[in-house]
């Protein structure tokens, strides 16, 4: 399937931390495998695929943001005009998931759309089944209970996946639910 193919052009963000995943998440739903290492993103990365979600054919733009405080200020221009995102922590680094309040509102303070659909991603399970220490289901669970509370007042819901890039874990259904969440979001009259 090529671009020309889409009924529908989403940009979408991937953001959190700097090494939560973020571009092993985009590499492994892109089909370019898992890599155990490689250079940390500068400012962004982008790539594009079509793929079909339902009656969709839907193309992809996928930003993938650096996560570095030294790119804060860069970052600002590559989330306008965003639909969506899929905003990630790790897992087995409790800072990652503290810190996830403070990428929610720098996406939506930039989309240029105000609140919009985003799912969140606890990345690295892999890790989690090796035996690694995790953030507490009960610390996630509070924390998706009140985004809930205010991406409902939007006409969306936020969901919540653990993944791994390494063994592929709910990648594909991550973007799934994103490419859904938005279309509904956007005939919702929301955008």
């Amino acid at each position: 399937m090529t671009s020309e193919d889409a009924d529908i052009y989403l940009k979408i963000v991937l953001l959190g931390d700097a090494a939560v995943g973020k571009t092993s998440i985009r590499r492994r739903y892109l089909g370019q495998g898992f890599q155990v290492s490689h250079h940390a993103t500068i400012g962004a990365d982008f790539s594009a695929t079509v793929r079909e979600i339902d009656e969709y054919k839907m193309n992809f733009s996928i930003w993938d943001l650096a996560g570095q405080q030294t790119f804060e200020s860069v970052r600002t221009m590559y989330y306008r005009g965003c639909f969506g995102g899929l905003i990630l922590f790790d897992v087995t680094d409790e800072s990652s998931f503290e810190n996830l309040k403070g990428w929610i509102d720098e996406l939506w303070k930039n989309s240029g759309r105000g609140k919009i659909p985003f799912i969140l991603l606890g990345n690295k399970y892999d890790l989690a089944e090796e035996g690694k220490e995790i953030v507490s289901d009960e610390k996630i669970n509070q924390f998706i209970e009140k985004l809930n509370q205010e991406a409902e007042e939007n006409d969306f819901k936020i969901t919540y996946l653990t993944t791994s890039a390494k063994t592929g874990l709910n990648v594909d259904e991550a973007f799934n639910i994103l490419g859904r969440t938005i279309m509904k979001w956007v005939d919702s009259d929301k955008k």
